[in-house]
């Protein structure tokens, strides 16, 4: 990976994070509301100076891999990416306030820095996590 570097500091800070709407209902089964999420998240992303490396979006929650620069946390990057997706949903699709009367995310997060494992290795897992046909070419079950 590439290291930040400004005029104070110079480092990598990636995560790995993972969040769901709440309730953790379903609602990305529906690909257009996955594909308008996703469009809104790299608008955020663009808007905040955060770099996304890969997100995947379930039908009930959203991996995200991100490099942050040394002034961002997990918790803002969080912050915004829900902020900014929830409010674009709601301008989208209106009908989504009846489900979702307080808020379209869950209060909390999962987030985990990657240090001790490769870029690549996470963003692997991320890709292939919830993919059967993937799955079953990586991965032998033995009962």
């Amino acid at each position: 990976m590439e290291l930040y570097t400004s005029s104070h500091n110079c480092g990598e800070s990636n995560f790995h994070l993972v969040f769901c709407p709440k309730y953790r209902r379903p609602i990305f089964r529906y690909g257009r509301i996955k594909t308008v999420c996703n469009y809104h998240f790299s608008k955020a992303a663009e808007d905040h100076k955060i770099t996304i490396r890969v997100t995947r979006i379930m039908d009930d929650h959203v991996h995200v891999f991100v490099s942050l620069k040394a002034w961002q946390s997990p918790s803002f990057t969080v912050h915004k990416l829900k902020g900014v997706s929830a409010s674009k949903l709601y301008k989208t699709f209106p009908w989504l306030r009846q489900y979702f009367k307080r808020g379209f995310w869950s209060r909390g997060f999962f987030f985990r820095s990657v240090g001790s494992t490769t870029d690549q290795a996470v963003e692997f897992y991320i890709r292939m996590s919830q993919d059967k046909e993937m799955r079953s070419k990586y991965y032998t079950y033995v009962n």
